[in-house]
């Protein structure tokens, strides 16, 4: 396991680094400077515009700029936005709050994904399977900043259920309706993927041998299908965690929570690159990490796979 381990972190090194450099070019290997494109239709003085480049190593090629910026980042520094604040600062103060947000949404996700799936698996073709495909679809389909509104304005506004914004703090009460919308974007991927994995596995001879030893359901469906139907549900899982996390901006937006996505979306606006870039890069290494989590996690789920040295 831990040469496995090892080995898992080498192949997500250069899948970083890629990642990284592919960011950092698209940000500021652009045509035009963006200490201009901060000051938008005002003109710095020479002094001042020089100073701000060489404080962010504008000044420098390309290269020798993300070689710089790797080892802050290595070191643990982020830097600073355009407007001198500390990106770690600012970090520490809204990941938080998307990090709720993200696991309040994933368990929603899979709590109801997994039990509608399941249930809808084991009564293939009957009219709860029927229902639920149907939803999952006009989920789908629906954007996201449409079932924000609708659910800002049924639930917040007109059933006042919750609150229509997030209050200060981003307390857990204030991010259920918010991350209710999160999960619903997902819900209809986890449900699907739960049914046809369940009905798979419930077609399997081991099924039919545990039941053929005269096993109850009650035993036979937690133990021997849902519990080898959730390889593909936890990779699913792992993937929406990622997405939930970089894909909040909209949501955080609308909802007005002060995350991490929110911050991102203001700097876009900004135009502050140094921000966007280590925003993302965080975004990034969370992603990278998480699914070295679940690579992990297949072990416990599954006895037949091992982690065997080739």
């Amino acid at each position: 396991m831990t040469a496995y381990i090892l080995r898992r972190l080498l192949q997500a090194l250069p899948v970083f680094i890629g990642s990284t450099f592919l960011i950092y070019a698209m940000v500021f290997a652009i045509p035009g400077d963006p200490i201009l494109r901060m000051f938008g239709d005002r003109t710095p003085t020479d002094a001042t515009l020089a100073a701000l480049q060489a404080k962010y190593h504008l000044d420098q090629p390309f290269l020798v700029r993300y070689l710089l910026y790797m080892g802050d980042v290595f070191r643990g520094d982020l830097g600073t936005t355009f407007q001198g604040q500390s990106v770690n600062e600012i970090l520490m103060r809204t990941f938080p709050n998307t990090l709720r947000l993200a696991i309040l949404a994933v368990a929603i996700d899979l709590v109801v994904g997994v039990t509608v799936g399941l249930v809808a698996g084991l009564r293939k073709g009957k009219i709860f399977d029927n229902v639920t495909l149907l939803i999952g679809l006009v989920l789908i389909s629906m954007p996201v900043f449409v079932l924000a509104f609708v659910a800002q304005w049924f639930f917040g506004i007109q059933l006042g259920i919750f609150r229509a914004t997030v209050g200060p703090g981003a307390p857990w009460g204030d991010l259920i309706l918010p991350a209710i919308v999160l999960a619903a974007l997902n819900f209809a991927f986890t449900m699907r993927l739960t049914r046809a994995s369940v009905i798979e596995t419930n077609a399997q001879d081991f099924v039919r041998m545990a039941y053929g030893k005269g096993l109850r359901s009650e035993r036979v469906v937690p133990v021997h299908i849902l519990r080898n139907s959730l390889i593909p549900v936890t990779t699913n899982i792992a993937a929406n965690f990622g997405i939930l996390i970089v894909g909040a901006t909209v949501t955080e937006g609308i909802f007005n929570v002060p995350g991490v996505g929110n911050e991102l979306f203001k700097a876009i606006n900004r135009h502050d690159s140094p921000e966007v870039v280590s925003i993302v890069t965080v975004l990034v290494i969370i992603y990278v990490l998480v699914n070295l989590g679940i690579d992990l996690l297949y072990g416990v789920l599954d006895p037949r796979i091992r982690y065997v040295k080739k």
